[in-house]
């Protein structure tokens, strides 16, 4: 199922001419994995308010307590103060989002601009309500759609890989880390 993922969906929501940049995108994610080992410098897997101002300061980025708190609690989605990789993997995604809405906002055409486009469009394709969630019948209608029919069980491990909240439904911060 992974390996569909990986390998279809992009074929089908990209033309011909992006696929490549599409696939060289892909190895971002091996950096912001990086960037997470780094910040979580007592390695128990999560990102604690310190750990991220430290690092900010070695950057030369000097935040106030308050602010970083804010940050902190926007990452992580339990609301604990603590963000683990997958939240963490989301809120940059989040934050790449909103530049890339900024970008467009200003008229700044690029090359970032058209994947984004695309990757819009193929969400629609799966959010037949407009909603801005892809539900399990949403997923399972779209795929037959696109000629993959799945089995319920499928169509729960497909859920499983890419609903990283596990509110049962995939946002398009999900659906977009699923295909990059």
């Amino acid at each position: 199922m992974q390996d569909f993922l990986e390998a279809e969906i992009p074929f089908i929501t990209l033309p011909i001419n992006k696929r490549m940049r599409f696939l060289r995108r892909k190895s971002g994610d091996i950096y912001l994995r990086t960037a997470f080992d780094l910040l979580d410098t007592n390695r128990d897997g999560r990102i604690e308010a310190n750990e991220l101002q430290f690092m900010l300061k070695k950057l030369g980025i000097d935040l106030r307590d308050e602010l970083i708190e804010d940050l902190m609690k926007e990452a992580s989605h339990t609301g604990n103060g603590l963000v683990d990789e997958a939240e963490f993997l989301q809120w940059v995604a989040r934050i790449q989002a909103l530049r890339d809405e900024s970008d467009d906002s200003s008229n700044k055409l690029e090359e970032n601009d058209d994947v984004t486009e695309d990757l819009i469009a193929a969400f629609r394709v799966f959010d037949r309500d407009g909603n801005g969630f892809i539900t399990r019948d949403e997923l399972q209608t779209a795929m037959e759609m696109i000629g993959e029919s799945l089995t319920d069980s499928q169509v729960s491990e497909l859920l499983a890989i890419a609903d990283l909240d596990k509110d049962g439904r995939i946002n398009y911060e999900e659906f977009t880390r699923l295909l990059l």
